[in-house]
């Protein structure tokens, strides 16, 4: 991860990953030759005559010195100059500023080379793991489901044919530089007008940048141009892809947001259309991947749903990157009732019908002693870790404490410290 930045407002321009320094030495040399042309041109001798006052000045101070102190002294001058000069086009004059040009400067050149990461989920799991992995790279591809069909984002599909933008406006949300302001403003939702009631803003914007660019992946890159977001989000497949769970108990469900109200063991997820075609641009993230991500969130309706796209988990399957997949910490009633981490993967290779798309799992260690109420009642229970079958699975098992402080006996995944663990056990795993 990185931190604030803590120097000297002039040696600030100094700091290695800026790559300023070598336009630094580039000017200064063009100068020198500049004024030395202009003097010889003029038949003013620099060199004899510099030479000369160098002899003359030798005799009293130690040439070392003397030396010294003219490179000090120049450099002081040529560097004073050439930062106002910069500032001044940059039209920055207080010192708020010019720290905030540095630190984006520096992280901007640092996140550009991190590791090329794809996170592919959807839901609120997903906007967290974003909001801790931009503080790593810039190289970011987040892979979003698009089986959505409740709430704002069910009325916008179905009344205009779009593909729904809740979960990619989430994503939008957590990559964007101000989040706060951003998440305020797209999570803001009409209580009335004819119409708007139910809406929320972001929704809204993706929608109408969808009308004016024609399509989904277009709108979503024009507002993330807008926000001046890191990374870059990507829909899944541009199919109207609904999805259907066949239980245990022979039902077949239709639609994503009436399949935990089923309350029943989900048997098979499919989609229909069965055969949805990945976006290449997904597929090309996912070759050029160094790590991908899988989860958290919803096991049936987040995650799952990007794997029954037989391109994307075809590629992820062959793919060298390091791949994890980063478990739930609760069991999530309608969905996942009684499931132990290893149910969690093997749901997810048996729907992506490999066992080449997880190296590793990562799980929370930790709960707090006063765990809310609230996770009983609703019928809500830690994932318990069954190490020795995720072993006999060939499966790498990364535990850490992954969840935010709570008085109130709360679990949330804590953005910062599931990607500071994603990051070191890829450091780690690719020594």
């Amino acid at each position: 991860m990185i931190k604030k930045i803590k120097v000297p407002k002039q040696a600030g321009w100094l700091i290695p990953g800026l790559q300023v320094k070598r336009w630094f030495l580039l000017i200064f040399i063009g100068a020198a030759l500049i004024t030395l042309g202009i003097l010889m041109l003029f038949d003013l001798q620099p060199i004899y005559n510099t030479m000369q006052f160098i002899q003359k000045i030798a005799t009293k101070i130690s040439t070392e010195w003397l030396a010294f102190a003219i490179i000090m002294f120049g450099a002081a001058i040529f560097f004073k100059g050439w930062t106002k000069t910069n500032l001044s086009i940059l039209d920055i004059g207080d010192d708020r500023s010019q720290d905030a040009l540095l630190e984006n400067l520096y992280r901007r050149r640092k996140l550009n080379r991190g590791p090329r990461i794809v996170a592919v989920g959807g839901g609120t799991g997903l906007s967290m793991l974003l909001s801790g992995i931009k503080n790593i790279t810039n190289n970011i591809t987040a892979v979003v489901t698009v089986g959505d069909d409740g709430g704002s984002s069910g009325k916008l599909r179905e009344s205009l044919g779009i593909l729904p933008p809740g979960d990619i406006r989430h994503c939008i949300t957590a990559l964007a530089d101000d989040e706060d302001l951003v998440n305020k403003l797209f999570k803001y939702r009409f209580d009335d007008g004819q119409c708007l009631e139910g809406h929320s803003f972001g929704n809204l914007f993706i929608t109408a940048l969808c009308e004016i660019t024609g399509d989904m992946v277009s709108a979503v890159r024009a507002s993330s141009n807008v926000l001046s977001i890191r990374g870059r989000v990507l829909p899944a497949t541009l199919d109207d892809m609904k999805l259907v769970a066949e239980m245990e108990d022979g039902r077949i469900i239709h639609g994503e947001s009436t399949i935990p109200e089923a309350h029943g063991r989900i048997k098979k997820l499919y989609t229909e259309p069965k055969n949805c075609k990945a976006l290449p641009e997904v597929i090309d993230a996912i070759r050029n991947a160094e790590l991908i991500i899988l989860g958290p969130g919803s096991l049936y309706t987040s995650v799952i749903p990007n794997l029954l796209i037989k391109e994307i988990s075809a590629e992820i399957a062959k793919s060298k990157a390091k791949k994890i997949y980063v478990c739930n910490i609760m069991t999530q009633p309608g969905e996942t009732d009684d499931y132990k981490v290893s149910d969690h993967l093997k749901a997810l290779i048996k729907h992506a019908g490999s066992d080449k798309i997880v190296d590793a799992v990562l799980v929370n260690n930790y709960l707090p002693e006063n765990l809310a109420d609230k996770y009983q009642k609703s019928g809500s229970y830690p994932v318990a870790l069954d190490a020795n079958e995720i072993k006999k699975m060939g499966i790498k098992i990364c535990a850490k404490k992954l969840i935010e402080d709570s008085k109130e006996g709360l679990v949330r995944h804590s953005s910062s410290r599931v990607a500071r663990t994603i990051y070191y056990w890829f450091k780690k795993s690719s020594k």
